[in-house]
């Protein structure tokens, strides 16, 4: 008996049809995040309307929230389940902060990429390292970049310290002095070390499951080997009775 299907909630085919859309916007922040960092020499023109793309983006995530949080069934559980979302819609708005707007976007992209089930666990890491690396170099080069002491001038510069960052590796060539970059600093120490834990555990799996198939295939050859002797043993018995028949 094949059971019905359920059919999927108001909020599911939200958030399937939202989800494409709002993960383009994510770009489409980025490159407004990243234009008067690495061009701070850019129009005023230029500069204000990336600044109205970043605001106008967290807008359309926050409205999302908002909606999904009106189309759930039980909007105490939904809230309880969504910690991280309702801190990224809130965060901007405590401290009209670009960095801050930076932290939130990521959490709220991050979240609804995972809900794709299409999306591999190895696809969505290399694409957090991408983005932790990107947004890491340019948020502490705005930050840090005119700072009296500060050795993080240079988008390069920015690249390189948060690579080295990520990995754990810490040449400390470089090193952020400003209270809001060594905030960045741990945070990327501690989401490389999450990430590098992520892809060590994927690859043991892949490890453990190739082992596992590869086991599996020699006992069923072992199986089938000792079927076939055990037909050849039965063949000699009926041989030698037939001779023994026969010879009387």
């Amino acid at each position: 008996m094949t059971l019905p299907m359920t059919a999927p909630t108001a909020l599911a085919r939200w958030e399937r049809r939202t989800q494409g859309p709002l993960l383009m916007l994510a770009v489409l922040f980025a490159i407004a995040y990243a234009v008067p960092i690495v061009a701070p020499e850019a129009s005023q023109d230029v500069l204000t309307t990336c600044h109205v793309t970043n605001w106008a983006v967290w807008a359309a995530f926050a409205a999302d929230y908002l909606v999904r949080l009106w189309l759930a069934e039980d909007r105490l559980r939904f809230v309880r389940g969504n910690p991280l979302a309702l801190l990224a819609v809130v965060l901007p708005l405590a401290q009209p902060l670009r960095l801050l707007k930076l932290v939130s976007m990521l959490l709220l992209a991050g979240q609804r990429a995972r809900m794709a089930s299409q999306v591999r666990v190895t696809t969505y890491v290399a694409g957090s390292c991408l983005g932790l690396l990107v947004f890491g170099a340019l948020a502490v080069l705005e930050v840090e970049r005119g700072r009296p002491g500060a050795s993080i001038h240079t988008l390069g510069d920015a690249v390189w310290w948060a690579f080295t960052t990520m990995t754990t590796v810490g040449y400390g060539d470089m090193a952020p002095t400003t209270g809001l970059g060594r905030i960045l600093a741990v945070g990327l120490m501690l989401s490389g070390i999450a990430l590098l834990g992520v892809v060590t555990a994927n690859i043991a799996a892949w490890l453990i499951a190739r082992f596992e198939k590869d086991d599996e295939e020699e006992r069923r050859q072992t199986k089938a080997i000792e079927e076939l002797a055990e037909e050849v043993r039965a063949l000699r018995g009926e041989l030698a009775a037939l001779k023994g028949t026969s010879v009387k």
